[in-house]
């Protein structure tokens, strides 16, 4: 059996620039960071003539072509695995839909189980553009490059996006107590949504197509946030990024009226009376986590945990998409 699995992730700036229709044009910039919350994949050569694959539900199939998962169908096309007898189950430590990239992370994990079983090895850059291929390309899902390069690469790094879709990568100098102070203050909490990241980012995506200049000038003010924010992480100037954060998230509520909500109006103003210097909606907007930058943890959590919102805790993760055992 070959188990792989590959971390989730939080957005640091610059989310939104990464889709085709704004970098394509202007370029992209995007800042994140890899957390110690996975997607798994295990896969079973099997004797069986048929493909099982085991995710929120159970499919059984007899060719690849036939598998109703759109991104299951299509790695496995692209790879080559057109014919049964294998079985592969996808787990998660976080619910789909919740903005940590979780479409980025099974992509690569399950990309990067099947060439295990081919024996070959795969590099992070060539595991996030197969990964990009597949959602952009072929699915052609209205999504961005960030996830499947923050799945690969793990870490925290800057992706600079070319109109031609090249992406430099660019890891964080920040020194160790800019970065334990970082890990440690940032906080997130679940709001109890899930959401279909791609519904709502279909709405930009359309917006930039279109050429429309409100949204074009809205993603040109949050790539400079980003870039601005990357430079008061290097600068050790934490306090003043979620101060960027916090401008970030004012800026992004108004893309789109599906971005927020009453409810999570509220928690975010609470969070904002209880310490936090600046925070967002991780990912597309719409539900999922909420994530603060505080000082003092003690009373957001408390508030928090008044309000209803559960709090997940996490530590960065180093490393990217990687094998975890393989015969």
């Amino acid at each position: 059996m070959i188990i792989t699995k590959s971390p989730l992730r939080i957005t640091l700036g610059g989310g939104g620039t990464d889709l085709p229709s704004y970098y394509g044009e202007h370029g992209g910039f995007v800042m994140s960071a890899a957390i110690d919350k996975y997607v798994y994949i295990t896969l079973h050569p099997t004797f069986a003539h048929e493909l099982i694959a085991k995710y929120s539900r159970m499919e059984r199939v007899k060719r690849a072509r036939e598998l109703e998962h759109p991104l299951l169908r299509e790695v496995l096309l692209s790879l080559g695995f057109e014919e049964p007898g294998l079985e592969i189950t996808s787990m998660a430590d976080i619910p789909a839909g919740t903005g940590l990239g979780s479409s980025g992370s099974f992509t690569t994990a399950l990309i990067l189980a099947l060439t295990a079983l081919d024996r070959r090895r795969v590099e992070p850059k060539e595991l996030a553009e197969h990964a990009c291929r597949i959602e952009i390309d072929v699915l052609a899902n209205p999504v961005g490059k960030q996830d499947p390069y923050a799945a690969a690469f793990g870490g925290l790094h800057a992706f600079h996006i070319a109109s031609d879709g090249d992406v430099t990568v660019e890891p964080l100098r920040l020194t160790p107590q800019t970065l334990y102070d970082l890990e440690d203050n940032l906080v997130l909490f679940f709001t109890g949504f899930s959401r279909s990241a791609p519904e709502i980012l279909a709405e930009q995506d359309r917006s930039s197509r279109a050429h429309d200049p409100a949204i074009t000038e809205h993603l040109h003010r949050v790539k400079e946030i980003g870039i601005e924010s990357k430079a008061l992480l290097e600068a050790g100037e934490l306090d003043r990024f979620g101060e960027r954060m916090h401008a970030h998230w004012l800026l992004k509520r108004q893309r789109s009226t599906r971005m927020s909500n009453a409810e999570i109006d509220t928690w975010y103003e609470l969070g904002m009376a209880s310490g936090a210097r600046g925070g967002k909606i991780v990912g597309a907007g719409g539900g999922g986590f909420l994530m603060f930058y505080a000082n003092d943890k003690s009373r957001i959590r408390r508030a928090m945990a008044e309000a209803g919102l559960p709090e997940v805790r996490f530590r960065f993760e180093f490393r990217g998409a990687q094998v975890v055992s393989q015969p």
